[in-house]
């Protein structure tokens, strides 16, 4: 966490990667940023009917392997409802039935588990025979497979006859050779239109785009819903750019074109690739929000005594401005006004905006000493919470003058600001607070919000409780 300055260099060394300058752009709005159309109505997505339909019949067929009739509808009513419940997660993209057959099976195989299970606890006497359970494990299995591979293959014939438009932004020499193994793969159901980049080298290929009216002239003619960034740095340079195509209903992929991946949980021609979340709300703000409400306002109510003694000391041993105010960097670039409590009085307005920490500041009553080292001085940002200007969990929000400085200096630390800005965050409980590295915490910070999820919030909450039992100041 960052105070409100004294020493002038932040920890961790400045690179020089030979990328241009970039900067936070404030979001799009009237007047500013790329002006494409509306949002039109999203790509309709594969029909889940045909599965389900697939699924369905095998469990049906499954059932035939019961005997009794009396028992018989019972059976088979419970069998599909396991089934429909174990069913497995549909890919992204559309995959083979081979790829499928393992979970496909296994989720057949504890279906029918289950069954036995609940049918031997209520009568051992009815307990379905081994013989059963295989003969019916066999045939839901070759049925679901048989359904399942029918539907798959009509699924790739339609994405052969109508592939989605994409454009791919970065480079041109990248951006031509990605778009070229994307066109020499139509299976995969993507068709490169153009190419966007800011310095066309003259290659042959794909038309270039590089102005914001060609681009939106190539995505109304072509109907571009899928957008394929293939540089790292496209993300933090481009981002105006990215999220004028997201609003507009394009889908944004990342795509590693130079290094291998170890781990490809989905891939576009060989390329290993992942689904960016451009827009303002993703899967699970709604929960995070709550979360934030929830927990802020109790420990408000709960810390309001320790708030109000640790503002009449600060008032008796310092004098009167006891909470600070400070302009920081939120989500999407917008500013919001910081609150703290004041253990520290800068020169002036320009020491507080442009000096880093005061960590080590030894000349700090021992009272401000012991509220930074304690982060009691952090304890009013729960109020920046509540009011929804920052959340729980988060990158930290820093100064505009610093976030100016790293946006030039680190790639992909522009990119920290997709989130709302937390008061502690991945980085912090790994130790980066104060004077360290910044191209550490800009690496913990997106690989927080690439990952995220509800439970890991939950998780870093409690790391960082456990943390201040043994505090290392801010």
């Amino acid at each position: 966490m960052t105070a409100e300055s004294t020493v002038p260099s932040p920890g961790g060394q400045a690179r020089d990667f030979g990328f241009p300058s970039v900067s936070i752009m404030p979001p799009r709005g009237p007047g500013a940023g790329f002006r494409f159309p509306a949002r039109r109505p999203p790509a309709r997505p594969a029909s889940p009917v045909p599965l389900l339909t697939a699924d369905l019949v095998a469990a049906l067929v499954g059932a035939l392997a019961f005997s009794g009739a009396q028992w018989r509808p019972l059976l088979a009513a419970l069998l599909v409802a396991a089934s429909m419940l174990l069913r497995p997660h549909p890919p992204r993209r559309v995959a083979g039935v081979l790829d499928e057959l393992p979970a496909v099976c296994g989720r057949i195989a504890v279906a029918w588990l289950l069954l036995a299970a609940a049918v031997a606890s209520y009568d051992v006497d009815r307990a379905l025979p081994a013989a059963t359970l295989a003969v019916g494990f066999l045939l839901q299995s070759v049925t679901a497979c048989a359904g399942r591979g029918t539907v798959r293959r009509w699924q790739r014939v339609a994405l052969l006859a109508r592939p989605r438009a994409a454009l791919v932004i970065g480079p041109a020499a990248t951006a031509q050779r990605v778009a070229a193994a994307v066109l020499r793969h139509p299976g995969c159901g993507v068709r490169p239109v153009g190419v966007v980049t800011e310095q066309p080298d003259g290659d042959e290929g794909l038309p270039v785009l590089t102005t914001g009216e060609e681009v939106e002239r190539a995505l109304i003619q072509n109907g571009v819903r899928d957008v394929l960034t293939v540089h790292p740095s496209v993300r933090s340079r481009q981002g105006p750019l990215l999220r004028a195509l997201a609003e507009s209903g394009c889908t944004v992929w990342e795509i590693d074109a130079d290094s291998p991946s170890y781990e490809m949980r989905e891939q576009l021609a060989g390329f290993s690739c992942r689904r960016l979340v451009m827009g303002s709300r993703r899967r699970g703000s709604a929960g995070k929000r709550a979360l934030d409400v929830a927990v802020s306002g109790v420990l408000l109510l709960l810390v309001s005594p320790l708030l109000l003694v640790c503002a009449v000391a600060l008032r008796l041993s310092g004098g009167p401005g006891v909470v600070f105010r400070q302009e920081r960097i939120g989500k999407d670039g917008k500013p919001f006004t910081l609150l703290k409590f004041r253990t520290h009085r800068p020169v002036d307005a320009h020491e507080a905006a442009t000096r880093w920490s005061v960590a080590n500041e030894h000349r700090m009553p021992w009272l401000c000493r012991f509220m930074r080292r304690t982060s009691m001085d952090e304890l009013l940002q729960l109020w920046n919470v509540l009011r929804g200007d920052m959340s729980l969990v988060g990158p930290r929000p820093e100064r505009p003058y610093f976030v100016t400085k790293f946006s030039q200096t680190y790639p992909g630390y522009a990119a920290r600001h997709r989130m709302r800005t937390g008061i502690t965050g991945l980085a912090q409980i790994h130790g980066l607070r104060g004077d360290t590295s910044i191209e550490d915490r800009c690496r913990f910070d997106n690989a927080y919000i690439d990952n995220w999820s509800l439970w890991q919030d939950i998780c870093i909450l409690l790391r960082t409780a456990a943390a201040l039992v043994r505090p290392t100041g801010s």
